[in-house]
């Protein structure tokens, strides 16, 4: 059994709850992260919220620029992981504007 929930990961999970801003969030992650990480992330976040969309995962690799291999596994957390990737997204989509074309 994996033991990635522990109390120096929990600390750090934590931590983003005391980030109030994009600008904040920002600052921390790189200080915390190489710009490689950053755009790791990043690129996971597109493809999950893509796929979200319905789109295949081969039209999301070729547009996000995400290997296949990638967007697979992204593809498995959204559907059989913990719901952490539904639960932003479903947030995101519930504060969205119904009026803005986003």
């Amino acid at each position: 059994m994996s033991n990635w929930r522990n109390s120096q990961n929990d600390n750090l999970f934590a931590a983003f709850l005391q980030l109030k801003t994009v600008e904040e969030v920002a600052a921390f992650c790189r200080d915390l992260m190489t710009e490689a990480e950053i755009n790791e992330f990043s690129g996971r976040w597109a493809v999950a919220q893509a796929l979200s969309t319905g789109k295949p995962q081969r039209q999301v690799s070729a547009e996000t620029g995400v290997s296949i291999a990638t967007v697979t596994r992204v593809n498995q957390w959204l559907k059989r992981g913990m719901g952490g990737y539904q639960n932003v997204i479903n947030r995101i989509n519930h504060h969205r504007p119904k009026d803005v074309g986003l």
